[in-house]
């Protein structure tokens, strides 16, 4: 099962035993999802437990999944290593989509107002792509110490 899904290697024997002696209810995978996915710490499931809809994080963010995953559908079912695999295909599909429009709401945006608009993990990675393109322009125009008010203002007004 580890080599089918590696992510079931950042689990001890016993967790991953645990999940796998209840296949049949896909729910028992949610304490470990945070073992299995930095910055998941639990997905929702549909009222009738059999299609995860969303990935939430510790902080209450919520991420709707654009491919939502039936883990019931076809050879899924009761094979957790495979609805999961679909679950991190969904996820990478869905965070490369939030990221790009999140890199296009950046410049049209005020940036205090567009920080608390998109996922954490979103803004740490588009805020890094402005910041790197920011400070090599300073560079550039010899101005990196103007730069460093600005960036200091950036700060405080967060």
């Amino acid at each position: 099962k580890r080599l089918a899904f590696p992510r079931f290697f950042f689990l001890s024997n016993d967790e991953l035993l645990m999940i796998l002696s209840q296949t049949k209810d896909p729910t028992a995978v949610q304490p470990h999802m945070g073992k299995c996915f930095e910055g998941i710490n639990r997905v929702r499931f549909s009222e009738s437990n059999d299609v995860i809809e969303a990935m939430l994080s510790v902080e209450g963010e919520v991420v709707e999944l654009d491919q939502k995953v039936n883990v019931n559908a076809g050879d899924k079912k009761g094979n957790v290593e495979k609805w999961l695999a679909e679950v991190q295909d969904s996820m990478i599909d869905c965070l490369t989509k939030v990221t790009a429009k999140s890199v296009r709401a950046y410049s049209k945006t005020e940036r205090t107002k567009w920080v608390l608009e998109w996922p954490g993990q979103v803004v740490i990675s588009v805020d890094n792509i402005y910041w790197t393109q920011e400070v090599a322009a300073a560079i550039d125009a010899a101005r990196l110490e103007e730069y460093v008010k600005v960036t200091g203002q950036q700060l405080t007004g967060l």
